[in-house]
């Protein structure tokens, strides 16, 4: 008889274990109080900005090239003055005494190839009579017009050229036109003419030759 009234008095939903007044934390309760903070703390954190993908390429390409070479980077201005070649302290004066030699040179050239072209056309006998061919000269002369027809054009490459192999071989070729010329007359008729003007021509060379090595700077 004791027993039923403390059994009706106390609420059928309240387990007896709980105390009264106090509301009972469900797990479902308790998720949604974990996770309310961390939703404040995402929201009030500021989302970065994404970099453009050409910067980020150049900052990536730019740390390569530090850390491989961080002793060879070079900084090249971008000033107009900057992207200028270098140009040459001394130019060659127009007027000098070199160019009037390389010009002499130059003349020299066109007479040893016209020289040259005459001793060949001789060899295969264009324009000689049939009494006068190369086969019906004699052997000196044939040796020496060989000589000269080889010789001339060797030293018009040379002089064209401007080279100091083809000076020498243009002045064998004018000492031997004048030997031949003078001592031996019986080949070509020993022309004081032809004996003269090597001569002069020498002298001429020699003479650029030395006023042009006096005026380049030692």
């Amino acid at each position: 008889m004791s027993d039923q009234p403390r059994r009706q008095g106390t609420p059928q939903g309240t387990p007896q274990g709980t105390p009264r007044g106090k509301p009972q934390a469900t797990p479902q309760g308790r998720t949604q109080a974990a996770a309310s903070p961390r939703a404040a703390a995402t929201a009030a954190t500021p989302t970065p900005i994404a970099a453009p993908a050409t910067a980020r390429r150049s900052a990536q390409a730019a740390i390569q090239t530090t850390s491989r070479a961080p002793g060879r980077i070079t900084i090249r201005g971008t000033r107009p003055a900057d992207l200028i070649e270098p140009v040459r302290v001394k130019a060659p004066v127009s007027g000098s005494w070199t160019e009037y030699l390389v010009l002499f040179l130059r003349v020299m050239a066109a007479v040893s190839l016209v020289k040259g072209l005459y001793h060949w056309a001789q060899i295969c006998s264009i324009g000689a009579p049939a009494n006068q061919t190369f086969e019906m000269q004699s052997m000196a002369w044939r040796s020496v017009t060989v000589f000269f027809a080889v010789i001339d054009l060797v030293a018009a490459v040379g002089l064209w050229l401007a080279a100091p192999w083809g000076a020498v071989v243009w002045l064998t070729s004018v000492v031997s036109m004048a030997m031949v010329e003078l001592f031996f007359p019986n080949v070509y008729g020993g022309s004081a003419f032809v004996v003269l003007t090597e001569i002069a021509l020498l002298g001429v060379y020699l003479w650029l030759a030395i006023v042009s090595a006096r005026e380049r700077p030692a």
